[in-house]
């Protein structure tokens, strides 16, 4: 039994994938260019990793439970409550996290996209899928879709921040 949007899920589910890949060849090249790796690049690094991964599990729960011959109305639901708790349990942390690793909370952008709307939209979903509203699979994925452009805006912005870092170069060893 394949779920209703399950195309949309895959090609979704294939996006983040790519984008996470993209995300940390950006972070390389910088440090191929001789910056030495702040604080900041690995958080960086790893969150937009765990985000991705969690956005992407989102994706494909659905399918998945669908293997199952699981009623439409309890994939919906119970892909929400999985991928809808986890999601947003990294959203509200975000800014304790980062403080935490680099010292500093997140810039008012970042805290006002990546934090801020991408939990109201996450809590939304939860709310009205769990509440057993029409069009439940159309919110899921909307949602799913508004979350990932909240990595990508979170993503682009704080490489703004990581690229204006002085570069400390690493001088090579001198051969003697």
């Amino acid at each position: 039994m394949e779920v209703k949007g399950a195309t949309l899920l895959y090609t979704l589910a294939g996006l983040m994938i790519t984008f996470a890949g993209f995300s940390t060849l950006l972070l390389i090249l910088r440090q191929a260019a001789g910056a030495k790796v702040s604080l900041l690049d690995r958080y960086l690094a790893r969150t937009v990793m765990t985000y991705v991964f969690v956005l992407t599990a989102g994706a494909l729960l659905p399918a998945l439970f669908a293997l199952y011959d699981i009623p439409e109305k309890w994939i919906w639901r119970g892909s929400d409550v999985l991928f809808g708790l986890s999601m947003l349990s990294l959203q509200v942390t975000y800014p304790h996290r980062r403080r935490r690793a680099v010292g500093d909370g997140p810039p008012p952008p970042i805290f006002a996209v990546f934090v801020v709307l991408g939990s109201a939209v996450t809590l939304a979903m939860l709310g009205y899928i769990l509440a057993g509203l029409p069009y439940s699979r159309a919110v899921y994925i909307t949602a799913l879709t508004i979350d990932f452009f909240t990595v990508i805006f979170g993503f682009v912005t704080a490489l703004d921040v990581i690229m204006l870092q002085p570069v400390d170069v690493v001088e090579p060893p001198v051969p003697r």
